[in-house]
């Protein structure tokens, strides 16, 4: 089976993506799959939803995934920007590897998410080779989501010690 197809089928990539090549550098601990899309595919604008809209042109992105064994596993990608009739040029967000601007894949970041309960930010960054301000951009993100769905009318009084309310 070539390395292609197994990426491929590992990172379950729906069309018009697919794994264009892989390549691992030994020296940098690293490997880099490339991904792309099929020529001639049509996407939908960001803002207004508008389908059938061909890629306008393309910006190189990358995000880091779960490691490959021990040695760190970045994603690349052409990301298509579209020419929009309503809304005008527009970059293609809505990947299914990744949230919008976070540089990190939906899987990296649910595996960040899952540690949290067990360990200290900066433990986990230690662990994965990031910076913990980066690590925290993450667990912010879901946490202002949960955060947000909450119904805390019904709260009236909330406690606190002297130490946290340095």
């Amino acid at each position: 089976m070539k390395d292609t197809v197994l990426f491929q089928q590992a990172l379950c990539l729906p069309m018009p993506w697919f794994v264009k090549s892989s390549a691992f550098d030994i020296e940098q601990k690293r490997l880099t799959i490339q991904l792309d899309f099929q020529k001639g595919s049509t996407f939908s604008c960001p803002t207004c939803g508008q389908h059938d809209l061909k890629a306008y042109d393309t910006a190189e992105k990358q995000w880091r995934h779960l490691n490959f064994f021990q040695h760190e596993c970045y994603l690349t990608a052409r990301v298509p920007r579209i020419s929009c009739p309503t809304c005008g040029v527009k970059a293609i967000t809505d990947l299914p590897w990744a949230r919008r601007d976070s540089g990190f894949t939906l899987l990296f970041e649910a595996m960040i998410i899952a540690l949290v309960p067990s360990m200290p930010c900066k433990t986990i960054a230690n662990y994965v080779g990031e910076y913990d301000s980066r690590i925290w951009r993450i667990i912010h993100h879901y946490l202002d989501e949960v955060l947000e769905l909450q119904d805390l009318s019904s709260v009236t009084k909330v406690g606190l010690d002297e130490t946290a309310s340095k």
